[in-house]
């Protein structure tokens, strides 16, 4: 039963990548808009600057990560 649980948290194709990451993207720009907010000027642009990049960087990894898997599980099948 656990086994079906934990399968549900687990990216297998390109377009749950994808899903996950416009999560990531709208939650960051959510805080970073309360950051510009909270700290106007150049303190805020900065942090919300910060904010979407580290949906980049998130993104990239999750993606590079599923082509591992997906090369890693493509290369045990038996011809």
């Amino acid at each position: 039963m656990l086994k079906k649980i934990g399968r549900l948290f687990v990216i297998k194709t390109r377009f749950e990548a994808c899903l996950i990451i416009y999560a990531l993207a709208v939650g960051a720009m959510a805080r970073g808009a309360a950051y510009l907010h909270e700290y106007p000027g150049l303190g805020g642009q900065l942090l919300l600057v910060a904010c979407s990049g580290a949906v980049f960087l998130a993104g990239a990894k999750i993606f590079d990560c599923l082509r591992y898997e997906q090369a890693a599980a493509a290369a045990k099948q038996p011809d």
